[in-house]
């Protein structure tokens, strides 16, 4: 088994949990993320964890119509999004979805590398979601050690592109998601 699938599956059963976990009072709350609320923050987990893992191991675009729509609109939007993370790692299951490139249209990059960058998705967007509702994550260390990798390899360019913040300091004791949440500018504890 592919270990990059194996840390889908972890990072996308953690992030169906927290979905499940979201009351629908807290959607219209400020999240963890600036200039996003709790709703903002789901759409976007919804559309690019579980809709974007999907149409990348079948390399097809995502159409207009998921890009503008709000998953949370149904009433049973985490349940959807569970069965959609499903899918998906269906989808990568095949052989032939970690062969090549993958065109995301704008530019192109190996599938293993699209994949570890769903991992931080599902980890780090989990992370907000949960921490932006009072829940908490938790993943495997070795699942950790890959996330921070995939992290400081990929930290300047997500901070050029303001999707990472300033990294912040981490203490001694730190679990590797933790000093992945550090590097990617996310106060741990």
């Amino acid at each position: 088994m592919n270990l990059i699938h194996a840390h889908l599956r972890v990072c996308a059963a953690e992030a169906a949990r927290v979905a499940r976990g979201v009351r629908a009072d807290q959607l219209t709350q400020q999240s963890v993320c600036d200039q996003w609320t709790v709703r903002d923050l789901v759409n976007h987990l919804v559309l690019y964890s579980a809709h974007g893992l999907e149409h990348r191991a079948l390399r097809k675009q995502l159409p207009e119509e998921l890009t503008k729509r709000d998953f949370t609109a149904d009433p049973d939007w985490a349940e959807r999004y569970a069965t959609q993370l499903d899918r998906a790692l269906a989808a990568w299951s095949a052989p032939s979805a970690w062969q090549g490139e993958v065109d995301l249209g704008f530019t192109t990059m190996p599938a293993t590398e699209i994949a570890s960058l769903i991992v931080k998705e599902l980890a780090l967007h989990g992370w907000d979601l949960a921490r932006s509702t009072g829940q908490q994550v938790q993943v495997p260390d070795n699942t950790g050690e890959f996330l921070l990798a995939v992290v400081e390899e990929h930290a300047e360019v997500f901070r050029q592109y303001e999707g990472f913040a300033d990294p912040v300091g981490s203490p001694p004791d730190a679990t590797a998601f933790e000093r992945a949440l550090a590097t990617s500018g996310r106060a741990p504890r």
